[in-house]
């Protein structure tokens, strides 16, 4: 046991158990202990690492153990034959059973009973089957009595299977029926797509057999068809363990992993074998062999235990998962199947034309409820059931009869398939309109019921199902109403119903709030990278603060989302969700205190309100949901949220910039990334479109778009995030350019040719003179243009002075003023294009005054031209730290400085200057002159080198720099291969020809110098001799100026073999001349071709740093741009003057007027282009040829259906045409005869020369239930309320005692009476006397059971129902009744109950009300002489019998304003969170309630209509 104290390894993380370690121990200790420890060892981790990562191993030693801890077998302990020898009652032979069962002690006498004999043991049948040699599932053998939860936690946790948003029970026959071709391919397409569809679970009987034959080869047809990446389809089949064939594989005491299961349906008898097509065996054992239908039991239990689970990932919701049962065919055992289903509110799907109970129930549902009688399902059942309808006794017709008709009486839970309807429909569509018809029918009132249809429409992801069903004209929809649908959908990422739901007015801004927000984070993917890092957040969060390690979903708050998201924009954005209590997030054992004045806290509420309501108004729901949708990387959910942005060109930036952002934090070569990185691009293109879009209607607009600050996203410009994004296709529009243009040649017009700028340079008076345009000149002559058109307007104008007015008004704001002198000498001077020109002249002279004091002026005391030089330099070194510390984007001096260092000639500036600082300082000490001599010559080549820099803002040469850089870089990788074998022949050689040679010079020459020079056609001499001289080397090295020799012989020749240097070089020339250069020239010609394509695109982006730089630098070029420095400096930090903003080009703020307008321009641009888009996508070949082929498709199918229906119309017109001519055929045989007669009349009655119509076609028979009589339907329910008493079947016809009912045998029950009504008087002789019984006849007819049943007395049983009424004055009056919930009904009742002759108020009513309140009461109706009574009579109760039965009496007592209404109101106050729980609800059709009190209230209505 100290293994398992031992301390976790470092890479473990703190409070995560090491599932390794932990499988280690159990494996170590399962050598030296019992399996049965190891296993409860491994079964108590699983519990406590419930969602770790388990090894496979490990995990399959904790599934044995709580099998063996959870699951039974039943087998029998008492062996006795049962007539055939050496067979058990049980059915099992007597080698099955044990030894101490086959002479048992303690049951030795005892008759053998199924219920004592046999016991539960431990499974010893379970694990994984391979089916069919390839298809692998899963088994087990489990007890008939084992529970619904257990089996539920098997299916769910142990075998991995997601809850299941719909149950679909396959019943029917279980032999094998012949079914129709068609509606066999219907059957199985329908079930296998509503399956995939809606992720539904199939359960079925699991044989290879009947109707569950059927669902196997749909899902073989499934499997054939489909890929490795669709979803699994789940097919349960529960079936009884004792009637599988060829079982005897799957049985090991410690399960098979896997068992190899063969189907055999010649060998298997009476017994069955397993579908191989199934992926679950339920395997139900009751410890009988060959008994069929152990299993209906417990597969009724699990299907009502689903039933009862919440539906989806959310468990707060009140939809439960819906279960339907499809029919196929079936006997008796199917009747009671769909019975049962109706009882208990499981809607049925009937297939029309599968044979036998199905097409009986399908036929009788086509005629009404009158007509579905005894002789109709006499007739259909010897239709449907041919031979076997001999077998079918009168008293099974009846029941058969009985139960039909309480099926077709639930029409709303009965479905009937027909491939023959006008209306023709899939299967799997007809299973989903059954269960929404369902739903839309129950006791759910209004609004609800829809809202629950939806919620399963989102579930199964059927958007056409909402379309068709729930969406339909009839449905008036609010916004609220679809906020949980939506929230489903966006949680179980669905993309068309979230288009659904915004397309059905779903508000945004009332939907996605703060704590809707918080929830929608919470539930992103588990392996979502953005949930992740936001986890890791919030635990470093939780450890600095000393809390809880463990992290919940709740705690997501939209601080940590936003400073994650901060992350990802970049630090130059602000956060997107401000904290508004700053106190709330303050740790515990920090105190946030504020003192305040009263008057001060007035004005600060005020300001807060006035924020939170620009906040409010300016926050964009569109953008929140599109920023949720990207950071999980969700295309089609970010699509459709972009398009509800305001800001959709921003947004699409900052989409594109976060998923390259978190593309690089993934796995760079992972599928995840490349998908993010493809989604970057998408929203790439997406700006671009909205940008054109934008600059083709208005081009001055669309530039302001670009610099203006946009609120919603962090206040930051659209340029700078496509910069920051990187999108070069972005920055390179033409739009772009232009704006970029404009600002490069500033206050001038972009119509000037360069040479003009230059000669205003050398001669700046020309700037006077008009040579050189400014843009205010082109404005003045557009407005002037403008003008005169207002003028003509203005003349041509109606006598309206007012319309005259504003046009004069506008001429006024149309005067532009020319600029002055200054004003043109500042706006040339400070052009960005006039200072780069400057700068280029001033570096070149800088080059110039370098190169002459290096090569002509350069002494031990420095000249004037040197120490110019110097001042030079300083002005360079000046401007490079007023680069480095200048932040107009106040993005920070990090980040400032992280930008700085990350562009190269940045660096090259840097190394410049450190090493000119390093060669002046050498320069300036005698021993050193001249080595800061050389320094300075080699800084020299890196200020030549900087000089490309320059031309970057060149057409020409900026493409080819950014070629040289591209291949510097490639060159870089090129010398690495190289120096490889450049150091291999080198040492090689050297080793070779010398003989420890120890001068480090000569070493470096022969490994590294000479073998480089080789390369470039220096081929050498020393390794051949025939060139050999001991002239050109030294013996001992003792000459510095010549290499060692080479080893020598006694005759003074080298000893190295020739032979091996030649060959060494030839290799290494092959390798590095050929393969290497070679290489490096492809690698040269890949990169140019590369960037040469895309060499405009290159070229437009960079240029943007150039132009920022240029526009933000001092006008006087270097060395005179100290005196700029030197104001800088003064007005700066000597005298505190605010700088001026010279970003201000880049970035505008507008007005919040200007701002709304920009917004709904944008989204009016934003629109136009998604329907430029759609229409381009309509247009295209690819969606033509999908559309005609949908088209096709559709057209086929209604060409079958309609085929079919027309071969099913003919075939009945030709049957009739049949029976017309056989009857004209018989009265011409009777005219013949009556001819031959001479006159006389024919012995044969005349026959009909009409056709009788069909049963399906005759009128409505007459009922034989008298006119006016009571009829009752719950009094007749087979299943008496209480008890395990089955009703005598009593059809609709039977009911009214007049008619005759031979057959009529009812049983008698009635239960024990209670001591209230012995303590009454109640007569209780006769309860089961028959002759008693008969004094008491029920006046609504036969219910198929005699006595007293569950009620106080035979005869009538007075109930009470007192409906207490108020108003309630809320924004209109509104009449309310006092409630009670009946939890076992799951609805609101009246509050009444069984009363004796001298009570008043019911029991139940006092015990709500409390004796004092109800005295009250009653002291109120004596006095209230005029008792309204709404109903007295009958009542179809449940529990009614022959003998016995309910009378009612329902009475209004209506409380206005007084002190008892008060009372009963504290009354209802108490008792509010009780068991039995009141409360007032509105009186209204659409109330919860049983029938009966509905038409109560109805009545209560009626009477107090009018009253206010």
């Amino acid at each position: 046991m100290q293994l398992l104290t031992a301390e976790p390894p470092p890479s473990a993380q703190p409070g995560i158990v090491s599932t390794d370690r932990v499988h280690a121990v159990a494996v170590t200790m399962g050598d030296v202990m019992e399996p049965s420890f190891v296993q409860s060892l491994a079964a108590s981790v699983t519990r406590t690492a419930k969602y770790l990562s388990l090894s496979p191993s490990f995990q399959r030693c904790a599934f044995m153990a709580w099998i063996k801890e959870n699951i039974r077998k039943k087998e029998c302990a008492y062996y006795m034959e049962d007539g055939r020898e050496g067979v058990c009652k049980c059915g099992y032979p007597k080698t099955h059973h044990a030894d101490e069962a086959i002479k048992p002690e303690e049951f030795l006498g005892e008759s053998w009973d199924k219920y004592r004999h046999i016991r539960e043991t431990p499974t010893d049948a379970f694990g994984d089957i391979s089916l069919g040699g390839h298809k692998v599932g899963k088994y087990i053998r489990v007890s008939t009595d084992t529970s619904s939860e257990t089996l539920y936690e098997l299916l769910t946790e142990h075998w991995r299977l997601r809850p299941p948003n719909l149950l679909i029970s396959v019943t029917g026959g279980a032999k094998n029926f012949y079914m129709k071709t068609r509606l066999k391919e219907m059957f199985r397409r329908g079930l296998i797509k509503v399956a995939q569809t809606t992720g539904a679970w199939i359960v079925t009987g699991g044989t290879h057999t009947g109707v569950m034959k059927h669902v196997g080869m749909a899902m073989r047809d499934y499997a054939l068809s489909s890929s490795a990446f669709d979803a699994q389809v789940v097919a349960i089949g529960v079936v009884t363990w004792g009637v599988v064939h060829n079982r005897e594989p799957l049985v090991h005491p410690e399960g098979c992993f896997p068992a190899h299961y063969s189907l055999d349906e010649q060998g298997q008898g009476r017994l069955s074998c397993l579908d191989v097509n199934h992926s679950h065996f339920l395997l139900v054992d009751d410890g009988t062999h060959g008994q069929y239908g152990a299993e209906i039991a417990l597969r009724s239990r699990l299907e009502k235990l689903i039933s009862q689970q919440p539906l989806g990932q959310r468990a707060d919701g009140g939809v439960k998962i819906p279960v339907v049962c499809v029919v196929l065919e079936g006997g008796p055992g199917t009747l009671n199947t769909i019975y049962n289903a109706m009882v208990n509110g499981t809607p049925s799907v009937i297939l029309e034309g599968s044979g036998r109970v199905a097409d009986v129930i399908a036929h009788a549902a086509r005629l009404p409820l009158s007509q579905v009688n005894i002789a109709l399902i006499r007739k259909l059942m010897k239709r449907f059931f041919s031979k076997e309808y001999e077998s079918f006794s009168s008293l099974m017709i009846i029941d058969w009869t009985k139960k039909i008709q309480d099926i077709i009486r639930t029409p709303h839970l009965l479905t009937v398939f027909r491939i023959d309807e006008e209306k023709h429909v899939d299967l799997d569509v007809a299973i989903l309109q059954a269960l929404l018809k369902a739903s839309r029918t129950c006791d759910t009132p209004g609004h609800e019921s829809w809202e629950q249809q939806l919620e399963l429409a989102v579930a199964w992801n059927r958007v056409d199902i909402a379309k068709s069903e729930i969406f339909t004209e009839e449905s008036q929809w609010k916004s609220t109403d679809l906020h949980r649908a939506m929230l489903s959908a966006l949680v179980g990422h669905k993309p068309d119903f979230v288009k659904l739901f915004l397309e059905n007015n779903v508000s945004l801004r009332e939907f996605l709030h703060e704590d809707t927000l918080c929830e929608l984070y919470a539930h992103l993917e588990p392996g979502c990278l953005f949930l992740q890092r936001l986890r890791k957040r919030m635990k470093a969060e939780k450890e600095n603060r000393n809390q809880l390690d463990r992290l919940g979903r709740s705690q997501v708050s939209l601080r940590h989302v936003s400073e994650e998201v901060h992350h990802f924009l970049g630090s130059f954005t602000q956060p997107l969700y401000s904290l508004k209590h700053p106190c709330a997030e303050t740790p515990e054992d920090d105190v946030c205190v504020t003192l305040q004045t009263k008057v001060s806290a007035e004005l600060q509420s005020s300001s807060t309100a006035d924020e939170e309501r620009e906040t409010e108004a300016l926050r964009d729901p569109g953008r929140d949901l599109f920023l949720w949708a990207v950071l999980q990387n969700d295309k089609e959910l970010a699509e459709i949220a972009w398009e509800q942005c305001r800001d959709s060109l921003t947004a699409a930036l900052a989409a594109s910039r976060i998923l390259k952002r978190m593309a690089l934090e993934e796995d760079q070569v992972g599928d995840e990334a490349e998908e993010m990185r493809k989604l970057a691009n998408h929203y790439e293109r997406q700006a671009i479109g909205v940008f054109s879009e934008c600059y083709s209607w208005d081009e001055q607009r669309a530039e302001r778009l670009l610099v203006r600050i946009s609120p919603s996203w962090g206040r930051v410009t659209c340029l700078r995030l496509a910069l920051e994004a990187d999108d070069k296709s972005f920055v390179a529009h033409v739009g772009v350019q232009a704006f970029l243009t404009q600002t490069w040649c500033g206050e001038l017009a972009m119509s000037n040719p360069q040479w003009k700028v230059l000669v205003c340079m050398a001669f700046p008076l020309l700037i006077y003179t008009g040579f050189v345009s400014f843009r205010r000149d082109e404005e003045i002559l557009k407005a002037s243009e403008r003008k005169n058109k207002l003028k003509d307007a203005v003349a041509s104008a109606p006598s309206d002075t007012r319309w005259k007015a504003q046009l004069r008004h506008g001429q006024i704001h149309m005067n532009l003023k020319s600029l002055d002198c200054i004003s043109r000498l500042a706006g040339f001077v400070t052009a960005p294009m006039v200072k780069f020109y400057w700068n280029i002249v001033s570096y070149f002279s800088f080059l110039l005054l370098f190169g002459f004091v290096l090569v002509v002026d350069f002494q031990l005391t420095p000249s004037w031209m040197e120490l110019l030089l110097y001042l030079w330099l300083m002005s360079l070194v000046v401007e490079e730290v007023r680069q480095l510390f200048d932040d107009p984007d106040g993005s920070g001096f990090q980040t400032k400085v992280k930008r700085y260092i990350n562009d190269l000639w940045n660096i090259l500036d840097v190394l410049s200057i450190l090493l000119f600082t390093c060669g002046f300082i050498l320069r300036l000490i005698t021993a050193t002159f001249y080595a800061g001599k050389v320094i300075l010559c080699i800084d020299f080549i890196i200020f030549c080198l900087r000089l490309m820099a320059i031309f970057t803002i060149s057409k020409t040469l900026g493409p080819k720099i950014i070629i040289v850089r591209r291949m510097m870089m490639d060159l870089f990788f090129f010398m690495f291969l190289l120096s490889i074998w450049v150091v291999a022949y080198g040492v090689a050689k050297q080793g070779i020809l010398i003989q420890n040679e120890d001068r480090l010079e000569w070493i470096m020459r022969g490994v590294v110098y000479e073998p480089y020079l080789i390369i470039f056609g220096n081929v050498p001499t020393d390794i051949d001799r025939v060139q050999f001289s001991m002239d050109s080397c030294t013996l001992n090295g003792s000459d510095p100026l010549k290499p060692r020799c080479p080893v020598l012989a006694a005759d003074q020749t080298p000893v190295f073999p020739e032979w091996l240097t030649i060959l060494l070089l030839c290799v290494y020339l092959l390798f590095a001349n050929i393969l290497l250069l070679n290489l490096l020239i492809a690698i040269f010609n890949y990169t140019f071709q590369e960037v040469q394509d895309n060499t405009d695109c290159f070229w437009k982006f960079q240029r943007y740093e150039l132009i920022k730089e240029y526009h933000s630098r001092p006008a006087f070029p270097p060395p005179f741009i100290l005196l700029s420095h030197l104001y800088l400096l003064l007005t700066r930090f000597l005298l505190c003057r605010p700088s001026k903003n010279k970003h201000r080009q880049f970035k505008e703020q507008l007005t919040r007027f200007e701002e709304e307008e920009m917004l709904s321009w944008e989204a009016l641009m934003q629109e136009n282009f998604l329907a430029k888009s759609r229409q381009e996508q309509s247009q295209s070949v690819e969606y033509r040829v999908q559309h005609t082929s949908e088209k096709v498709g559709d057209l086929v199918g209604m060409l079958e259906v309609n085929q079919n229906r027309d071969t099913d119309s003919m075939t009945k017109r030709l049957a009739r045409l049949e029976e017309q001519v056989s009857r004209s055929a018989k009265a011409l045989s009777w005219i013949m005869n009556a001819l031959k007669s001479q006159g006389c009349a024919s012995e044969e009655e005349v026959p009909s020369l009409t056709l009788q119509r069909s049963h399906t076609e005759t009128e409505p028979a007459s009922r034989s239930t008298a006119e006016g009589a009571p009829c009752h339907i719950k009094a007749r329910h087979l299943h008496y309320p209480g008890s395990q008493v089955t009703r005598f079947p009593v059809p609709e016809e039977k009911v009214p005692w007049e008619v005759e009912f031979t057959l009529y045998n009812p049983p008698v029950y009635s239960t024990q009476r209670s001591t209230d009504s012995r303590r009454k008087g109640t007569p209780s002789a006769g309860d089961s006397d028959v002759a008693n019984l008969q004094k008491y006849r029920n006046p609504g007819g036969r219910t198929g059971l005699m006595g007293r049943g569950c009620l106080d007395q035979l005869g009538p049983n007075q109930i009470h129902d007192p409906v207490i009424t108020r108003w309630w004055d809320g924004d209109s009056p509104t009449l309310e009744f006092l409630a009670v919930w009946e939890e076992s009904e799951g609805r609101w009742a009246i509050p009444g109950g069984l009363v004796h002759s001298d009570e008043t108020l019911p029991e139940r009513l006092e015990r709500i009300l409390g004796k004092k309140v109800c005295d009250k009461i009653k002291v109120r109706l004596a006095e209230d002489t005029r008792l309204q009574t709404v109903y007295k009579g009958y009542v179809d109760d449940d529990r009614n019998t022959d003998n016995a039965w309910v009378e009612t009496t329902a009475f209004n007592i209506h409380l206005g304003s007084s002190a008892l209404l008060d009372e009963v109101n504290q009354t209802v106050q108490r008792r509010l969170l009780t068991k039995e729980s009141v409360w007032w609800r509105e009186v209204s059709s659409t109330a919860l309630m049983c029938a009966h009190h509905k038409e109560v209230l109805r009545r209560v209505a009626e009477l107090h209509q009018g009253a206010s």
